[in-house]
């Protein structure tokens, strides 16, 4: 995800300060990480310094200094661009739970132990993901987010499920090479 173009989405609905832009991200995407407020303001100073962004004003109210950013023109049509660019699918996956698999092979351990462990927690954070999109007055965002998340890991479930059931083949395959 691009931090820098969710900011200059976060703008685009007008002037915002630090505080308030990473309470948004927060809010709008609430199965990402939270933006930590350091990352928010060197993405700020970026901007402004790309100029896609631009400070608005500079308020002190008897506390700390805000400064109010706002996106430019040139931040409007970046931001056009990148929402209108097709995010090409991956041409590589790094999978790290195949990567343990494997590795558990050549290290003699037990992957269909590994396997089962793992197919117990994606269970547990799917029942998690599950009770965050069904709990009463969940907002529309978290509802999608959390089923982007649910199918992730539904694709994990079924590939595991096709991994343990060839284990024995792919043990020879790691073992011979």
């Amino acid at each position: 995800m691009s931090t820098r173009h969710i900011l200059l989405g976060l703008l685009a609905s007008g002037p915002s300060h630090g505080y308030d832009l990473k309470r948004r991200h927060d809010e709008r995407f609430p199965q990402a990480r939270p933006l930590a407020y350091g990352q928010v303001y060197t993405t700020l100073q970026r901007l402004v310094r790309d100029g896609l962004a631009e400070v608005d004003a500079t308020e002190s109210d008897g506390g700390p200094e805000r400064t109010t950013y706002r996106a430019t023109a040139g931040g409007e049509r970046e931001l056009a661009r990148w929402a209108a660019e097709i995010t090409p699918p991956a041409p590589f996956v790094t999978n790290e739970i195949f990567a343990k698999v494997v590795v558990s092979i050549l290290s003699g351990g037990d992957p269909d132990a590994y396997l089962r462990a793992q197919r117990t927690a994606h269970m547990a954070r799917m029942r998690e993901l599950t009770q965050v999109k069904t709990a009463k007055g969940a907002d529309l965002a978290t509802v999608l987010s959390a089923d982007y998340a649910l199918n992730h890991l539904d694709a994990d479930l079924r590939w595991m499920t096709t991994t343990a059931a060839r284990l024995t083949t792919l043990t020879t395959e790691v073992d011979t090479a």
